[in-house]
């Protein structure tokens, strides 16, 4: 349940974290000097305020993920692999028994005169 929770909060930070990083104005490039006559008239406090929500949202998500890793039900990733062993002893024997030994061709003997015209010549 806890689980549940915490991966539908992360869901809505993150939508909430893309929507304030859309929303801030860029510090540099061609833009910021443009940019220039909004902090003249009093939008600093709400630069501010999106970049504090910004950071608030980032640590947010990070401190769910941890919490959702930890309430995870009793299962792990490794978990019971006894089946996957049996399986794949299995799946060796079969491919043992099953291995037949690649017939090889054999490669006629020929004379060294034979082989290259050059010694002919």
């Amino acid at each position: 349940m806890l689980y549940t929770i915490c991966v539908a909060l992360v869901v809505i930070a993150s939508v909430l974290i893309i929507l304030a990083v859309l929303v801030q104005n860029p510090k540099s490039g061609m833009a910021a000097n443009f940019g220039a006559s909004n902090q003249v008239m009093g939008v600093r406090e709400t630069t501010n305020f999106l970049e504090k929500f910004t950071w608030t949202m980032a640590i947010a998500i990070a401190v769910l993920c941890v919490v959702a890793t930890v309430s995870m039900k009793g299962t792990s990733t490794m978990g019971d692999t006894s089946n996957i062993q049996e399986a794949a002893k299995m799946l060796e024997e079969q491919t043992i028994e099953n291995t037949t030994a690649m017939p090889q061709a054999e490669v006629p003997a020929t004379p060294a005169a034979e082989e290259s015209p050059a010694a002919q010549n």
